[in-house]
């Protein structure tokens, strides 16, 4: 089936339980809605005295971040797309992006891209060539990309990413936020999008 072009293989984000350690459809990911909480983060501008504001549900992915994306007509952000922010903790320059994907009226109109870690963001990495960093292991720890949180479990890193946030000044605030989260139909454990290498049949 290789040799005939009808199988092939590639990194691609999958749904993964860290809890019974396998991949799961779609149609094995069941979505509950949960109240969590939404945090409003300030991403520095390279070599300007600003800020880009990105809210996010899960400020432990932010350290995979690749990409900050705003939409291309939206006013706000004219004279910044193509310059570059300043990821806080790691200190990594990332780029602001123009992508059309972008809701204006949604929260801040810029969006965290994290390829390896968001099915939407891995589709907006492909398109504009954004590296893909994982920072969370198949055990649902953070791994050696994610600095000083290497170790710690995912949710026990959201705890202590956001206590560090708000000393340091990045965090703006933190609201309540109901949305719909996976989980795995056997265990109940919340599901972790994950870059994994996985074989394809064309249809």
């Amino acid at each position: 089936l290789y040799q005939e072009g009808l199988i092939y293989r590639g990194h691609y984000i999958i749904n993964w339980c860290p809890r019974c350690l396998t991949a799961l459809s779609d149609l094995e990911v069941e979505y509950e809605e949960v109240t969590g909480k939404l945090y409003p983060l300030k991403y520095p501008v390279k070599g300007e005295d600003r800020f880009i504001v990105v809210a996010t549900t899960r400020p432990e992915t932010m350290l995979g971040d690749t990409a900050v994306a705003v939409n291309p007509e939206d006013k706000r952000y004219h004279d910044v797309a193509g310059k570059n922010v300043i990821l806080p903790v790691v200190k990594r320059e990332i780029p602001i992006i123009a992508d059309s994907y972008v809701d204006i009226e949604f929260g801040t109109g810029a969006l965290k891209i994290t390829p390896a870690h968001d099915f939407n963001d891995f589709e907006i990495g492909l398109k504009h060539r954004l590296e893909q960093i994982k920072v969370i292991d198949e055990e649902g720890r953070m791994n050696q990309n994610a600095g000083p949180y290497r170790g710690l479990d995912r949710f026990e890193c959201q705890r202590k990413i956001v206590e560090d946030f708000d000393r340091d000044g990045v965090l703006l605030k933190s609201e309540d936020y109901p949305h719909m989260v996976g989980h795995c139909y056997r265990c109940r454990t919340i599901v972790e999008p994950n870059l994994s290498v996985q074989w394809f049949v064309r249809t």
